[in-house]
């Protein structure tokens, strides 16, 4: 999955206002045919920010109006949900146990914004059946 430059600044902008509460979304865009049969390139063009209704620095929360509207608005511009997002404010880009328990969508990524220490760190995962079975680093 790709995630331009301009969007990860949105991120953690989004990440650092919301601080100390973990901060949350789904990543909008693309995805290109494959040429030999795998999964095609995905490609990140919109960040679409929800509310952490939870407002907790551990876990977070969207509600369910936001994610339908999220859905809506995807349809309506020709847009997949590519990841849910979400930061940890004070751990590293990794998921949490929970995280894994939550992560219920085979099809997209889980993509986590660490701003430990002050050096936002931005991992994507695929999740299957609770387990980490592929890592890419986007900063």
């Amino acid at each position: 999955m790709k995630i331009p430059e301009n969007i990860i600044e949105e991120l953690i902008a989004q990440a650092r206002k919301d601080a100390p509460n973990e901060s949350c979304g789904y990543l909008l865009g693309t995805t290109t045919p494959s040429t030999g049969g795998g999964q095609g390139e995905a490609l990140v063009t919109e960040n679409y920010w929800m509310e952490n209704i939870d407002h907790s620095s551990e876990h977070f929360s969207f509600a369910p109006k936001d994610q339908f509207a999220a859905l809506r608005y995807a349809r309506e511009h020709g847009l997949k949900i590519l990841a849910n997002w979400h930061s940890h404010p004070a751990s590293p880009s990794r998921p949490s146990q929970e995280d894994l328990r939550l992560a219920n969508d085979p099809t997209i990524r889980y993509a986590i914004l660490s701003l430990l220490d002050g050096e936002p760190k931005l991992n994507s995962f695929k999740i299957l059946n609770g387990e980490v079975v592929d890592k890419e680093e986007h900063l």
